[in-house]
C-alpha cells in the first residue's frame, strides 16, 4: 500500500516529464530534486508529447524519481499509466478524460494506490462525486497554458470557483498558473495547484515552490 492519500498534498503538485525540461544543461532529476529540497508536496510522472522518453529509458527515469520521493516523503504519482503505476510502486495515479476510463483504473490499482481524475466541467464533476475510489479531482486550465498541447478551453479563475462548488472531492488547480496570478487561486477554494512550466522553467525553484505553499499554507 502506498502512502494515504491526504488533500494537503494538493498544496504544491509539481507535475514534469523529460519533455518539460527545456533548459539543456539540466536534467529532470536534478529540476525534480531541487523542486523536492524547495519544498513540493507531491509529484507526478508525465512523460507525454515530443521530446518524451520511451520503454526502458522511460521506466529508468520513473524507478529514479520514485526513489527520490521516497526520500523526501512525497508521493509520487504517474500520469496515466497503470502499468507503470504498479512497476514503480507508485502512490497515486492520475487519470485524464481522454485516458483509460477512471472506474476500470480504480479497479486495477484503488487498493494499492491513491487516484487523481481530471474534470474541466460540471458535468465530469457531477459524475465523478459518484465514483467510489477517487481521491482528488485536477482542474483547469484556469489560464493559458503553453505546455500541453491537447488543452481544453481556458475556464478562468471564475469557472474554476464554480466547479469547486460542485465537486464533493478536494480540487487542485492546473493550467497556465504563475507567481504573478497564484494569488487569485485561494478565493476559489480549490485545495492546492499543480504546475508544469512554473517549477520547469523557473529561474529560482526555491522561491518559486515557497509561493505555492506560501499561498496555499492555512
Amino acid at each position: 500500500m502506498g502512502m494515504k492519500f491526504e488533500p494537503d498534498m494538493l498544496r504544491a503538485y509539481f507535475i514534469a516529464g523529460t519533455q518539460d525540461i527545456k533548459d539543456k544543461s539540466k536534467t529532470l532529476q536534478e529540476v525534480a530534486k531541487q523542486a523536492m529540497e524547495a519544498g513540493i508536496t507531491a509529484f507526478q510522472y508525465r512523460e507525454k508529447g515530443p521530446g518524451s522518453l520511451s520503454g526502458s529509458a522511460r521506466d529508468e527515469m520513473a524507478a529514479d524519481l520514485r526513489e527520490m520521493c521516497s526520500d523526501y516523503e512525497i508521493p509520487f504519482i504517474v500520469d496515466d499509466d497503470v502499468d507503470l503505476a504498479i512497476k514503480t510502486n507508485a502512490d497515486g495515479i492520475h487519470v485524464g478524460q481522454k485516458d483509460e476510463r477512471v472506474t476500470k483504473v480504480i479497479e486495477q490499482v484503488g487498493t494499492k494506490m491513491f487516484v487523481g481524475l481530471s474534470c474541466d466541467t460540471k458535468e465530469q464533476i457531477d459524475i465523478a462525486n459518484h465514483i467510489d475510489g477517487i481521491s482528488y479531482l485536477g482542474s483547469g486550465p484556469v489560464f493559458p497554458t503553453g505546455s500541453k498541447a491537447d488543452a481544453d478551453p481556458v475556464i478562468g479563475v471564475d469557472g474554476l470557483a464554480k466547479l469547486v462548488k460542485v465537486s464533493q472531492l478536494p480540487v487542485v488547480a492546473i493550467g497556465g498558473i504563475t507567481e504573478k496570478n497564484i494569488v487569485e487561486l485561494p478565493k476559489t477554494g480549490v485545495t492546492g495547484v499543480s504546475v508544469i512550466s512554473m517549477i520547469a522553467q523557473s529561474d529560482d525553484i526555491f522561491r518559486t515552490v515557497k509561493v505555492m505553499n506560501d499561498t496555499f499554507r492555512v
